[in-house]
């Protein structure tokens, strides 16, 4: 894939930003579409006010990529608040009999989702550290778990109470604290790109491309580009090659190393795959 530019990165890009404690995560994507004047952004995930960490922030026409990346396991690190001391022992086999796997879960009240009954799966909850009533915990989970709601679960099933004192996200499906960028970072590149230099805005803009790290990719032959574009199916003889897949499995595609866009493969004797998403060529229209 050919070096891309930087208008194109803000075009179809996702900034891994490490959000602070105190504002919304919609406060967040605002800011940064404010700075960069973008038509619109939006967040792969809400975080708590109070929360802190890992949150994606898609660029412009990224956005449609959202609910691609929403579903993805969140690992976070927090601390809790046990109301009583427990010994830690008795605690881990508590969270190994009933808060690992497939586990129900009722949203909050203040939560913005219906009050129903969920399954969600956890699949790590380690206890780290101990001093007394205060517990240093990890935990690795589906995308909409309410960790606040886990902790506060397994305080009454402890029967002594417990609540969570603090909470950060450390990883998002592929993103994580390796590749965050604070605001005042962020600040600093967007003031040097204004002066001229962008480099330091390029280097923290990952290209939307990079869903090809979750959905399995295809690629397709140039000369099928534009009906494609168009509104028409992918036909087995689109393909570069001969590729399996699961009827209704996502999948994105690629021609000549250019996103294409996300498609649904379906069966049949001719038709490959039809299109959820199709990413019109960047051009100076939008800029």
């Amino acid at each position: 894939m050919q070096k891309k530019q930087l208008k194109e990165l803000l075009e179809f890009g996702i900034i891994n930003i490490d959000k602070p404690s105190g504002p919304t995560s919609f406060d967040v994507s605002e800011f940064i579409k404010k700075k960069l004047a973008l038509r619109k952004t939006s967040h792969f995930g809400t975080l708590d006010p109070k929360v802190t960490g890992v949150l994606p922030i898609a660029l412009n026409r990224a956005c449609k990529l959202t609910g691609y990346f929403l579903g993805e396991d969140k690992k976070y690190i927090g601390i809790m608040r046990i109301h009583e001391e427990v010994d830690k022992k008795k605690i881990e086999e508590l969270i190994k009999n009933k808060f690992l796997g497939r586990i129900k879960q009722l949203p909050p009240v203040k939560s913005r989702v219906k009050r129903q009954i969920r399954e969600r799966e956890i699949k790590s909850f380690k206890i780290l550290e101990q001093d007394k009533e205060d517990i240093l915990f990890e935990v690795e989970c589906q995308g909409g778990t309410y960790i606040r709601k886990l902790i506060d679960d397994l305080g009454k099933e402890l029967k002594i109470g417990a609540h969570m004192l603090e909470l950060r996200r450390i990883k998002a499906g592929i993103f994580s604290e390796n590749s965050i960028v604070n605001l005042y970072s962020f600040e600093k590149a967007v003031e040097e790109y204004k002066l001229g230099n962008e480099k330091l805005l390029r280097e923290i803009i990952f290209p939307a491309e990079i869903i090809k790290e979750i959905y399995p990719f295809v690629e397709i032959k140039k000369e099928s580009v534009d009906k494609i574009l168009h509104g028409q199916p992918i036909y087995k003889k689109d393909l570069i090659q001969n590729y399996k897949f699961e009827n209704n499995q996502t999948i994105c595609v690629f021609s000549d190393g250019g996103f294409i866009g996300i498609f649904k493969v379906i069966e049949g004797k001719e038709i490959f795959a039809k299109s959820e998403f199709t990413m019109q060529p960047i051009n100076n229209k939008f800029f």
